[in-house]
């Protein structure tokens, strides 16, 4: 991925030099390692935008700390404001963010009827510079509303990686959805595309499981197909399983046809229907 610039990574490790040695342990032993790839992929695509300091929204920010998108920038002075439900994360959230007086915490559930008042309450402009969102269920309606009042410059949402292009698959909004930390959740980046091209943006990149999205009025990246995107930043890549070895059983949806693929996930997904949308 290449180097990060001195500046940001002096900063960064000068951060996570104090946090606690065993709590890096136990996000390395997570696999989160691969995250700090993606903090850098952040940057990179950020500077390819012309964005070298601005407002970040992060949204489930979880610890602030482990695997997050949000805290290089954070940690290298940015503003922002950052988002989460649950009330020992957002503990250990609050603890960790004391460092960053320009970041402010919401402890909140996001969903598409909250998302906008929530970021007008905390003093986002409608054209703020980042946007990470990982809420594990509907993100698709968050974004889809979030999109209807603000522009951010950037959009890293995660998204779905065992479900490939063509296929268009997203959680139904359900207030009282929880996710059952199986393999039913988000949307798939072929479903994000079809958001992002609705709202005028251009999706630039996946890695792994984040897609990023630019304005295609600004943006000088090139725009991918869904099909390029994954193939790209997930199928292709020979440590997938490796990073993901909790898709080994979704292998086999990649030698179908795109029905014989809807069939084999409305069988996966049987216990949810009606709790979500697929199609092709």
């Amino acid at each position: 991925m290449g180097e990060a610039p001195n500046s940001f990574r002096g900063n960064l490790l000068r951060i996570v030099s104090a946090v606690p040695l065993e709590r890096l342990r136990r996000a390395r032993g997570s696999g989160a390692q691969a995250n700090l790839t993606e903090e850098i992929v952040v940057r990179r695509l950020l500077e390819t935008l012309g964005v070298e300091r601005g407002f970040a929204v992060d949204i489930a920010a979880c610890d602030g700390v482990t695997k997050s998108n949000a805290f290089g920038l954070y940690a290298s002075g940015w503003e922002g404001v950052a988002v989460e439900g649950d009330p020992a994360r957002f503990a250990s959230l609050a603890r960790a963010y004391r460092r960053f007086p320009g970041v402010s915490l919401a402890r909140l559930w996001v969903t598409p009827d909250n998302v906008v008042s929530l970021l007008r309450g905390h003093r986002t402009q409608a054209e703020f510079a980042f946007l990470n969102l990982d809420i594990d269920g509907y993100d698709h309606y968050v974004l889809a509303a979030l999109l209807e009042e603000f522009r951010p410059t950037l959009i890293c949402a995660e998204i779905n990686e065992k479900i490939p292009p063509p296929l268009k698959f997203t959680v139904l909004y359900d207030p009282d959805y929880v996710w059952a930390e199986d393999h039913f959740y988000g949307q798939s980046v072929a479903k994000l595309h079809e958001l992002a091209s609705a709202f005028g943006y251009a999706l630039v990149e996946q890695h792994y499981n984040n897609a990023f999205l630019a304005p295609a009025e600004r943006s000088s990246l090139p725009a991918l197909s869904p099909e390029e995107a994954y193939a790209s930043g997930y199928l292709d890549r020979p440590d997938r399983l490796e990073l993901f070895p909790w898709n080994a059983d979704m292998e086999e949806i990649h030698a179908l046809g795109p029905a014989e693929q809807v069939a084999f996930l409305e069988r996966r997904f049987a216990q949810y229907r009606g709790k979500y949308e697929l199609g092709l």
